[in-house]
């Protein structure tokens, strides 16, 4: 199979002109996400509620685990159910399953039903994912296009995500009880949304799709792993993430070691919060016509080294310049990994790939922690080694490889081939 992707340009019109002219469903899948964002409390506070009821560490985890697993099989459900029953549908079917099991958390006193229910929402909490990811990239037609709307996608996102850990801190306050429901609240209001709002768009089939009177295979998930780039781009994303939640896992081990505070550690993790903010979408607009497989490489070089640099900050200063490092490779990568992504999916399979490439992301995060911590415990310079060597390897996936250097020369190669 052939596989068509994105071209630098130097052509075309600015990148805030094309943010301003997305299509309607990039906005309403924006005001969605941010919906469910502001109202989504589990995974920050779930730690917080399950110390407040006197559950044992060891047991909380298991608690976590089940979530964290839950969180990958749901990328791939997600991505099979985005292609057989639509992007609108699997959106609306993932945010009702996941207002049961949510609410029902501060309800149970038993440690295998929490297990149980941390599990369920986390895997319908994730459905969602592959199904939005496919909309955006049905919905745009160029790859300025799709790396606009993935940015305003991010955007809503982390303006949710900053509303809502300032929400949820009052609610828990309040009522843990307050805190489950309203992330439930949250789930239908976005239900609600996608039902009446939103609806899928045909995306136009293009050479990479054999013909189908030809006797072509069916879309499936072997048939996408098939794909040599898409493998290729899987792993740069497995090591991109493991190294990039080291920030959650070092930097506070790190920040404690050298006698600061947790107020210390949330401060670094503001500035990372307020330098997205402000910063990400004129930096995506800056680089929306370079060659994406070297933006990534740049991006995962800068997370890398940032991170690995934190083992030489003892004070506050230098923890900053740091995370101004990783949280640049940061703002580099989100967006144009998720559109370079797009731009690589035959139509037929978006949700397929858009599945694995979550699966990616929640594996990388959900075994970086305990692997990364490990590390730190055996030694700390072991795990700034491993962060800088992360980098390098998944710099190294963006970058072509031997047999197309060839047949990219002078023709603007992308990466990741």
């Amino acid at each position: 199979m052939s596989v068509r992707a994105p071209q630098s340009d130097d052509s075309g019109p600015r990148f805030r002109d094309t943010v301003r002219r997305l299509p309607a469903p990039v906005w309403i899948l924006g005001f969605g996400m941010l919906v469910v964002r502001i109202g989504n409390f589990l995974p920050v506070f779930m730690v917080l509620y399950l110390t407040s009821r006197d559950i044992p560490p060891a047991a909380a985890g298991l608690v976590l685990g089940g979530a964290g697993l839950g969180n990958v099989l749901g990328n791939t459900v997600g991505g099979y159910l985005a292609d057989r029953l639509g992007r609108r549908w699997t959106i609306v079917l993932s945010m009702l399953a996941t207002a049961g099991p949510t609410a029902a958390i501060p309800m149970s006193d038993s440690l295998p039903v929490l297990i149980t229910l941390a599990f369920l929402a986390g895997t319908a909490s994730q459905v969602y994912r592959p199904a939005s990811a496919a909309l955006l990239m049905d919905a745009t037609t160029t790859t300025q296009q799709r790396l606009a709307a993935f940015a305003v996608h991010r955007f809503a996102m982390n303006v949710g995500a900053a509303a809502g850990g300032v929400l949820g801190g009052f609610l828990a306050t309040v009522s843990y009880l307050a805190l489950f429901v309203g992330n439930a609240v949250a789930c239908l209001l976005f239900a609600a949304i996608a039902a009446v709002l939103l609806r899928d768009v045909a995306r136009v089939p293009d050479d990479r799709e054999p013909d189908p009177g030809a006797g072509a295979p069916q879309p499936s998930y072997r048939r996408a792993l098939a794909d040599r780039r898409l493998r290729r781009f899987l792993v740069m994303t497995l090591i991109a993430e493991f190294v990039y939640i080291q920030s959650t896992v070092g930097l506070p081990l790190h920040v404690d070691a050298h006698h600061l505070s947790a107020a210390d550690f949330g401060l670094l993790m503001g500035l990372n919060g307020v330098l997205v903010l402000l910063l990400e979408l004129p930096i995506t607009g800056m680089v929306s016509r370079r060659v994406p497989g070297y933006v990534l490489a740049l991006s995962n070089v800068l997370t890398g080294v940032g991170l690995a640099l934190t083992g030489l900050a003892g004070g506050m200063g230098w923890l900053a310049a740091t995370v101004l490092l990783w949280t640049l490779g940061e703002m580099l990568y989100a967006s144009m990994a998720s559109a370079y992504l797009s731009d690589l999916a035959p139509p037929t399979m978006g949700g397929r790939y858009q599945g694995l490439y979550g699966a990616a992301i929640t594996a990388g995060t959900g075994v970086g922690p305990i692997i990364g911590g490990a590390v730190y415990a055996l030694n700390e310079w072991a795990l700034w080694v491993v962060c800088a060597a992360g980098g390098l390897v998944s710099a190294w996936l963006c970058l072509p490889g031997r047999e197309d250097r060839g047949l990219s020369a002078g023709k603007g190669s992308t990466g990741l081939a």
